[in-house]
């Protein structure tokens, strides 16, 4: 790759196809079937081209500058037509193979900051939960670990909250290699100032102390009234039956450590520092069943902290139920947890939680069967460093000659369907898998909001299948004779890649590759 040329990003070459054929509005379908991908990379599709040309013919001129196409970030074209299906693009593939498997290009323009707050603080409120973590409890955590991972990816900085002070609850997430902290308490500052707001909040009222029967218990201390404030905020998205928020010394504390972590910075021992201009998003990551509660402390901490002095902002994450086949049995953390965890893995049970969109329900059987799970995920990982062990012991005992540099390979020996699939579908837009992952929305109207944190896992899943067919058709290590070495010497770089992949998208999971566990 020549000096200073850019990486090619498949958002970038959709942005030119769509320049090219002169259209606001994106026309272009990216192809993923290998079927479709043996004549065509990219299609705008006939009823598309109907809609935005007269008669749905592309002009001459518009086919011609879709051809032409290329420059820094896209991938160049090699032909352009228009069939029955619509207007068919196919890519330069042995350039293709070059840019993005050749030396990595030189330091490239800094990216644009986009609409990401500066700083993110997960919040888990089900940790604060006594007894054992159940896979109800369990789901928001593991949630909350990948989007952290995902965030600081991105350049993002993040911090989890609460401190985890069980020992047994410590116990499991270490098992499962998740990253959250712990042994930091509110100081007696933060709670004493939040006391004194609600001494002096005009929604709360303190709970009197007398003989009567109807004496609030001892540790509630005042009334909140909830919908009162709702009502004169204009706030939307909150539940309708919020009413009288009974406050508690305990629901303080954990307010006290919410309110800490933002304004001083006291998570995971890191400073939180916002630059100016900047705010703080407060994602509250809970189960279907906490919302309610955590709707109660949102509303608590705005009434309590305006945010006058702190640009702040409160959304919702909210993951669905948990199937529970057994009721009488619930899983439990220091029992049927380890035996699963020793059993089935650490990925079977990440894959089973994180490969299900957050806001549908998932069942708490972990299989690890078929090609949809996380031990097949693992297994994929084992075999790509099985070959390349394989592979470097061979280049030791004099078999096979060291991997030459990428500069010299010569990638037009690529033309297996399997190759071409494995760049275009999963090289080429992982690094927009990884960001699209991440993105949280923008502020707005309403409590709830969405991620796409099962990406990465079904990203996985599907780059697994692929990569399995791939790999059982093709033979990689073939006879040691001169002639067939450039062919094995670019297929081993576009596995070495592959390979890097897989282990990327894996520490977004706190999964370190099968060979290291």
């Amino acid at each position: 790759m020549e000096t200073g040329e850019e990486r090619p990003g498949l958002a970038a070459t959709l942005r030119a196809l769509n320049v090219a054929l002169g259209r606001p509005a994106s026309l272009w379908v990216k192809e993923s079937s290998a079927r479709n991908l043996r004549h065509r990379d990219f299609l705008a599709p006939r009823a598309a081209l109907g809609a935005a040309f007269a008669g749905g013919r592309v002009p001459s001129d518009v086919v011609a500058a879709v051809t032409a196409l290329g420059g820094p970030g896209v991938l160049a074209v090699r032909g352009c037509r228009q069939t029955a299906a619509g207007l068919e693009v196919q890519l330069r593939r042995c350039e293709a193979f070059r840019r993005l498997l050749g030396p990595p290009p030189g330091p490239g323009p800094a990216p644009l900051p986009g609409p990401q707050a500066a700083v993110v603080l997960l919040h888990c409120p089900a940790l604060r939960c006594p007894g054992d973590l159940t896979p109800r409890r369990l789901r928001p955590v593991l949630l909350a670990d990948h989007l952290a991972q995902l965030l600081r990816a991105q350049g993002v900085s993040t911090f989890q909250v609460p401190a985890v002070t069980d020992k047994r609850s410590r116990e499991v997430l270490q098992q499962l290699r998740v990253e959250w902290p712990s042994g930091s308490t509110p100081s007696p500052e933060t709670l004493s100032a939040l006391k004194q707001s609600l001494s002096q909040c005009p929604y709360a009222t303190p709970c009197e102390r007398g003989s009567g029967v109807a004496s609030p218990p001892e540790d509630i201390i005042y009334n909140v009234h909830l919908r009162s404030f709702v009502e004169q905020q204009g706030l939307e998205g909150y539940d309708p039956n919020l009413g009288v928020l009974l406050v508690t010394e305990e629901k303080l504390q954990s307010l006290a450590e919410l309110q800490q972590a933002v304004l001083q910075g006291m998570v995971s021992g890191d400073p939180l520092v916002l630059p100016a201009g900047s705010c703080c998003s407060v994602v509250h990551v809970v189960s279907c069943e906490e919302e309610f509660q955590q709707q109660q402390m949102d509303l608590l901490w705005r009434i309590l902290d305006p945010g006058a002095s702190l640009p702040l902002f409160q959304k919702h994450l909210v993951c669905g139920p948990v199937k529970v086949t057994n009721p009488l049995s619930p899983i439990r953390a220091s029992h049927a947890w380890t035996e699963v965890i020793d059993i089935l893995t650490v990925a079977a049970i990440r894959f089973e939680m994180l490969s299900t969109a957050h806001r549908s329900q998932v069942g708490h059987s972990i299989s690890t069967k078929g090609t949809k799970s996380g031990a097949f995920v693992m297994y994929n990982c084992a075999r790509l460093a099985t070959l390349f062990d394989t592979y470097q012991r061979a280049v030791e005992r004099g078999t096979y000659p060291p991997l030459p540099p990428a500069s010299e390979l010569n990638f037009s020996c690529l033309r297996e369907e399997g190759e071409w699939l494995l760049l275009f579908s999963y090289l080429l837009p992982f690094p927009e898998v990884l960001q699209q992952a991440a993105q949280l929305p923008p502020p707005r109207k309403g409590l709830r909001i969405t991620a796409n944190t099962e990406a990465v896992c079904k990203f996985l899943i599907q780059l697994s299948m692929d990569f399995s067919s791939y790999y059982n058709r093709v033979h990689i290590l073939g006879e040691p004779f001169p002639h067939l070495f450039d062919q094995m010497f670019a297929r081993l770089q576009l596995l070495g890649a592959v390979r890097d992949m897989f282990h990327n998208a894996l520490a977004t999971l706190h999964l370190p590759p099968l060979s290291q566990i």
